[in-house]
């Protein structure tokens, strides 16, 4: 009788087994490696939205801050950079005024303070919420004027009702906001 070559169905049942095991170990860190990225991504671009603001009212002082994301985005005459798509920001984030904008698993919101008499805009907020929390991010990040991204988990409380802008004062409240730790 001749000797079959091959494995048998119980070997490849243990090899199926042991992939699968490795795999369940490996998803959920997978995810949260994920998770992370999106977190420090959205942090990234509140700091690029911080400084297109700074080169916004540094260009146009009489005008202050950019009032929505779409005058800090392409211009839609290009290659002309002016007052109403001044080139600092990618077009995704210009999609909308003010928002939600969605990009990379999270949702970013302009929040502009009241005009002065003058028409200049002398505050903002942005703040970024993940789409679906702890899913798509962990954290909850707000900054203003001054530069600072705030988070609300490093505050210690609960992220907010995600969906809405973040006022200014709110943004700036360490109750409700605390700065990014590194």
């Amino acid at each position: 009788m001749r000797k079959q070559k091959g494995f048998s169905l119980i070997e490849l049942l243990i090899v199926v087994a042991i992939i699968l095991i490795i795999a369940a170990i490996a998803i959920p860190n997978l995810l949260r490696s994920k998770m992370s990225a999106a977190d420090s991504a959205a942090a990234s671009t509140l700091r690029t939205l911080n400084t297109a603001q700074v080169t916004y009212a540094t260009a146009f002082p009489a005008l202050g801050y950019a009032d929505t994301f779409t005058k800090l985005g392409p211009n839609a005459a290009p290659p002309t950079c002016d007052s109403t798509g001044y080139c600092l920001i990618d077009n995704v984030l210009a999609s909308t005024p003010v928002g939600p904008t969605p990009k990379g698993g999270y949702q970013y919101y302009l929040s502009p303070a009241a005009a002065t008499a003058s028409g200049s805009i002398p505050d903002y907020a942005f703040s970024a919420d993940p789409q679906n929390l702890n899913t798509t991010g962990t954290n909850v990040y707000c900054t203003t004027s001054d530069a600072v991204i705030r988070s609300q988990r490093d505050a210690g409380i609960v992220p907010k009702a995600l969906g809405a802008p973040e006022s200014i004062g709110n943004c700036q409240t360490p109750a409700s906001y605390s700065p990014l730790k590194n």
